[in-house]
């Protein structure tokens, strides 16, 4: 290297690393603007940026106040101000630097002519698609122009164009023509959607743990329909439903000369056989938790699934087994399973155990089950008394082999964070006296839940609930007590402990006949992730409806969107007990 250019490197990095030297400058930025034209000023002005650099010289000072006007005038452009003025002055007084910005950014263009020109198969095979997008461009005329609204309405018309029917279309040419001294924007854009594609077969990669039947049996595409984004997302939540994928990514070929029978590519990745999970959580119903679970997904190298799961709550204790078959070509899965529950609340201690077998299809928009349930249940009073003779439920041991369905049905505009829509279940069994069962009965159990989406952010949600337990006469039951009802808790009445409303007699609450239960709450979003809701809840349980008393309770609590759901803490006042009660629903696993 010559002399001479080493000497000026040495010069450079001496400059640089010792600024000082040179009089290190600090100064404070005043500016007079627009409030959204001054916001993106402070954002991204570089008087802003810089202003708290320990290394920053007088002459690099100087220079960013000299530029300060041509930065301002791009800057407002991209807001849709295309004449702006800006002085800028800088005072010095008792060793502090001020510089004042005044701008004045003159009339703001707006957009004058809106054109979008689409061509291709849209045009002839489908016009409403076409007319659609026309319809709800998002820059329309008289708006203010501005440059990120420009990028994001071609941006919104070329993904709409893309999710239904023509995955290759592309935005061919644009303009934004500005008339600054008119304060005009007129836009243009044109699209080709290409040709309209069709879905053909499978083609899935990924599996070497287990067969690609499992894949294709909970496929819900059919050869031939026309191509859909939500569909394919439809199908990758499919999968992600079994528990032997870990990940789907869903995507079909793009070239044009596949498009009637494009290839779905499917690429998945595999859970192990083997997962060993825990977790811990807190819910004011039941207490601290915790939960562990072992699951094998290759039993038999058959891809059948052995399911053990544990949960040890303050208040509930449960254990279970399941052995569950993969899917068959109808998506249904067909299970076994046994379980173990004690639950000691309000007085009761109740031991269920449960065998049954079952047959369900759980998909996007319902969930379908059919099944049969042997129930054993035994009910004690925990003061060791004896139990009333006016209530329905019966101490002792008590079993019933019951069949029944359960149906639900899910309209919502998102599964996790639903803001508009509806979900419904509904569940009907029945056992009949001497095949397994103590006592002839029909259940009929029923919720719901309606979602209203208000304004922007925020939503109202309308919940009700039926249940009952129909015999022959009346009186007295032996009718397994978890198959009765009781109410009160986070998921039900708020303001009253969990399984706290029922028959109540000297203090302990048994189960009943019947429940009805019911609530409205307003949730206030303020960010996308923490807001605020009002509520008030009513409901009861009894054996009989003559005589029944309603319960009720209003209160306020605090929303998190977690990644998995939201979590809610609430403060509630029940009118009967006259007691507020904090009601906190979260989880963390680990």
């Amino acid at each position: 290297m010559p002399i001479f250019l080493r000497k000026f490197l040495l010069f450079f990095l001496a400059l640089c690393c010792v600024p000082a030297a040179f009089g290190q400058v600090n100064y404070r930025v005043e500016v007079e603007a627009p409030s959204p034209l001054k916001k993106l000023l402070s954002d991204h002005l570089d008087l802003f940026r810089y202003r708290d650099r320990k290394d920053l010289d007088a002459e690099q000072f100087d220079f960013m106040v000299a530029s300060a006007p041509e930065q301002v005038s791009r800057l407002a452009a991209t807001e849709g101000y295309f004449s702006t003025a800006t002085e800028v002055a800088v005072s010095r007084a008792a060793g502090s630097t001020t510089v004042r910005l005044n701008v004045k950014p003159g009339p703001r263009t707006t957009v004058a002519t809106v054109n979008v020109q689409i061509t291709g198969a849209v045009r002839e095979r489908s016009p409403e698609q076409a007319a659609r997008l026309l319809r709800r461009w998002r820059l329309q005329e008289g708006e203010p122009f501005r440059q990120e609204d420009w990028a994001d309405a071609k941006q919104n018309a070329l993904q709409r164009l893309q999710s239904i029917r023509y995955p290759a279309a592309r935005l061919t040419d644009s303009e934004a023509r500005i008339l600054a001294d008119a304060y005009r924007a007129d836009l243009s854009a044109s699209y080709d959607s290409g040709p309209l594609f069709r879905l053909g077969e499978l083609a899935i990669s990924g599996t070497n743990r287990y067969p690609d039947q499992i894949i294709r049996n909970v496929n819900p595409l059919r050869p031939g329909e026309e191509y859909s984004a939500e569909r394919l997302l439809e199908f990758q939540r499919q999968i992600l439903r079994t528990p032997y994928f870990s990940n789907a990514a869903i995507d079909i070929d793009r070239n044009p000369s596949t498009a009637e029978h494009a290839p779905v590519k499917v690429q998945v990745t595999e859970f192990p056989y083997q997962r060993i999970r825990a977790g811990a959580g807190y819910t004011t119903d039941t207490g601290a938790r915790l939960d562990g679970r072992y699951s094998h997904h290759n039993l038999f190298g058959k891809a059948w699934v052995l399911d053990a799961q544990t949960r040890l709550e303050q208040r509930r204790q449960l254990g279970s087994l399941e052995l569950a078959m993969p899917p068959a070509p109808d998506g249904y899965v067909k299970s076994v399973h046994g379980s173990a529950e004690r639950t000691t609340l309000e007085g009761i201690d109740l031991r269920s155990r449960r065998l049954g077998v079952r047959r369900a299809l759980s998909t996007d928009r319902r969930d379908t089950a059919y099944f049969i349930e042997y129930y054993n249940d035994s009910l004690r009073q925990l003061s060791g008394a004896a139990l009333p003779p006016d209530v329905f439920v019966q101490p002792g041991t008590h079993q019933a082999l019951v069949a029944g369905v359960e149906k639900t049905r899910r309209q919502v505009d998102s599964l996790v964070f639903p803001r508009d829509g509806r979900v419904v279940s509904i569940q009907a069994s029945a056992a009949v006296k001497g095949l397994g069962s103590d006592q002839t009965f029909v259940r009929a159990y029923a919720r719901g839940r309606e979602y209203l989406p208000i304004g922007r952010r925020d939503v109202a949600i309308i919940r009700a609930e039926l249940g009952a337990v129909l015999t022959k006469g009346g009186g007295t039951s032996s009718v397994p007590a978890s198959l009765l009802f009781r109410a009160g808790g986070t998921e039900s009445v708020r303001g009253y402990p969990f399984q706290g409303i029922g028959n109540e007699v000297n203090s302990v609450i048994y189960p009943t006949r019947f429940v009805a239960t019911g609530g409205i709450e307003y949730q206030h979003w303020l960010t996308r992730e923490w807001g605020g809701a009002v509520f008030y809840d009513i409901g009861t349980a009894a054996d009989r409806w003559s005589g029944k008393d309603f319960f009720h309770a209003v209160g306020a609590g605090v929303r998190w969107r977690s990644p998995v759901g939201v979590v809610q803490a609430d403060l509630a006042y029940g009118f009967q007990g006259s007691k507020i009660r904090p009601h906190l629903s979260l989880g963390v696993a680990f």
